[in-house]
């Protein structure tokens, strides 16, 4: 199994990120960015591998996990049960459609000053904007995949003396984890970005912290080490779940 999730696949988009790397060196090496604002990806890597023996680097990385983590999953919670109930019950549908047509093009961020007023500049307030921008695509994927869901499948089920309560969990949700999953890699990526940025705006630690600290200091090593980190960690999290979904996703056809 794992042979399989690490194989040509993976080692094809692996190639762009190796792509991007080379024409790093190359703007160094060719002196189109000064060594100053752009140092060279060799001398990156080495500052992050020694940050990554260090206690204090771990601590942030662990901030940054923890509010991407706990957000993300609120998220998924959320999303589905809401996304499942609006497919379901005309009733819920119909109040949720109108407020999800409102409020999910409003960029979340926007919000975040409210949110360091009610929630305060630790941890809660990250969490909660994570949380709210990786909600919709999650939500609007379950709703739309349990949309589509075969009628027959519903009265097959019910026929077969189902409980219409667990034709919800036994019949529409297995249905519709591909379109879930979907949107459970649309709101990870979200969410990624989100914490990071979160974190610039507002924190005392963090990788985004981090980033802005060196940032303020003219330290350009120290601020892309926090940049590589959120892209590895961005990278390895969207592997691991593209990963739970080929093994959930082995019987689907489109698999």
């Amino acid at each position: 199994m794992i042979a399989r999730l690490f194989s040509r696949e993976l080692l094809l988009g692996l190639l762009p990120i190796l792509g991007l790397g080379l024409l790093w060196q190359a703007l160094v090496s060719f002196g189109a960015a000064p060594i100053a604002l752009l140092p060279p990806p060799a001398l990156v890597f080495a500052r992050l591998g020694h940050q990554l023996a260090t206690g204090e680097f771990l601590d942030q990385a662990g901030a940054t996990l923890l509010r991407l983590f706990v957000g993300f999953a609120v998220a998924v919670v959320l999303g589905v049960g809401i996304g499942l109930m609006a497919a379901v019950n005309p009733t819920v549908g119909a109040v949720i459609r109108p407020i999800v047509r409102v409020l999910a093009p409003v960029p979340k961020v926007a919000l975040y000053p409210a949110l360091l007023l009610l929630l305060g500049f630790d941890h809660a307030s990250k969490m909660a904007l994570v949380t709210a921008d990786a909600l919709f695509p999650i939500l609007l994927s379950t709703y739309y995949g349990a949309s589509m869901v075969e009628q027959k499948l519903i009265w097959s089920a019910l026929a077969a003396g189902t409980p219409p309560r667990e034709v919800i969990y036994k019949v529409v949700l297995p249905a519709a984890l591909p379109s879930i999953l979907t949107g459970c890699r649309i709101g990870l990526v979200i969410s990624c970005i989100v914490v990071f940025l979160a974190e610039m705006i507002s924190s005392t630690n963090g990788l985004g912290y981090l980033l802005v600290r060196a940032a303020r200091s003219f330290q350009t090593v120290d601020m892309f080490v926090p940049l590589i980190s959120i892209s590895l960690l961005g990278l390895i999290l969207n592997a691991a779940l593209n990963g739970l979904r080929k093994m959930l996703l082995r019987g689907f056809s489109e698999n």
